[in-house]
């Protein structure tokens, strides 16, 4: 199959490679219908990361079953399917305790961009649609993989409730979708934080009431203002920089809750600061599964439009390309068809 390969910072390329194969009974087989490229793949890209040359890359995927395994009860060839982007059982104690991201038997989509998608737990990690969706809201289900999903962890990791205020670090496609997750829990002020005309416009239309394009003490100093010198309620910390944790912590007011689901690297945490005013940290890797059920209701009665984090469509050989314009953020998030 042609899937996205990396071989050393920059250096990603669309090659042939070894089709998956169900080697367990719990596995199955997606042809990928719609795959993307999610901000953490640039931390490898730029050189943050490991890098096995010659691996696939690429965790974000829907598409159509093509094969599954013994034990796969609950989907056939044929059915559309979104694929969380961690796999899980979802009846493990973990699971049954709301944290599928930390399954007993957890896995990961290694090909989202690519041809086909291996899942190692598809009974426990696929939803499907009724019936085949309309191309126009494929990208809605796409981000449900991961953006979406991460985005809603970080406002529930945060607490957001009605009437509350929120503020959201980082314009990404995830921190967009945390701006869209905080208005659809009722927060009254949504604060995001964003220097980036484009990315303003979407939060905008996800329900953001103010706009703060500065940074650092500027950047807190104006969510102070706005908020009559108390600070946010809820924060979504959604980059997973030293400086993004920092104006988390720095625009909390006391006993508020900073989530947290930007991929940390290199952060130190204010820990006195965290104990002076009793500013608590949740959040971590998304328990995807979890919030499938209620995400595609929400997307498929047209309450959310998370597909509008996709500003460029490419088709997968041309996802070096993709990769360039995110990097150097000239597309939010990039959407590729095989």
């Amino acid at each position: 199959m042609r899937a996205t390969t990396i071989h050393a910072p920059g250096d990603i390329r669309v090659e042939e490679v070894p089709d998956p194969t169900i080697t367990k009974p719990t596995d199955a087989i997606i042809k990928v219908t719609a795959g993307c490229i999610c901000g953490s793949d640039l931390w490898p890209y730029r050189g943050f990361n490991d890098i096995t040359p010659g691996d696939t890359i690429g965790h974000e995927c829907v598409g159509i079953v093509e094969e599954v395994g013994a034990e796969v009860t609950d989907f056939k060839p044929g059915d559309f399917v979104i694929v969380p982007f961690d796999h899980c059982d979802n009846t493990c104690a973990h699971c049954r305790n709301g944290m599928q991201a930390g399954c007993v038997n957890l896995g990961f989509t290694m090909s989202g961009q690519a041809e086909y998608a291996l899942v190692t737990q598809a009974n426990g990690s696929m939803v499907k649609t009724d019936a085949m969706p309309d191309a126009g809201l494929v990208p809605s289900l796409l981000a449900l993989s991961d953006v979406m999903a991460t985005g809603w962890h970080a406002a529930v990791s945060a607490g957001v409730k009605p009437g509350s205020t929120a503020v959201v670090v980082g314009d990404g496609a995830v921190g967009l979708c945390g701006v869209l997750a905080a208005a659809q829990m009722g927060a009254e002020r949504v604060i995001a934080m964003s220097r980036h005309e484009s990315r303003q416009d979407i939060a905008r239309q996800f329900g953001a009431t103010h706009i703060v394009a500065e940074r650092g003490k500027e950047g807190a100093a104006r969510i102070a203002e706005i908020t009559d010198g108390i600070g946010a309620d809820a924060v979504l910390e959604c980059v997973g920089t030293d400086q993004a944790i920092k104006t988390a912590f720095a625009v909390a007011r006391p006993g508020a809750t900073v989530g947290f689901v930007g991929v940390p690297h290199d952060v130190e945490l204010p820990v006195r600061k965290m104990f002076q005013q009793n500013i608590g940290l949740a959040g971590g890797m998304a328990p995807v599964r979890k919030y499938l059920p209620e995400l595609l209701e929400r997307t498929l009665s047209g309450a959310i439009n998370p597909g509008l984090v996709f500003d460029l469509t490419l088709p997968l050989d041309e996802s070096p390309e993709g990769y360039r314009a995110m990097d150097e953020r000239r597309a939010i998030k990039v959407l590729l068809q095989p």
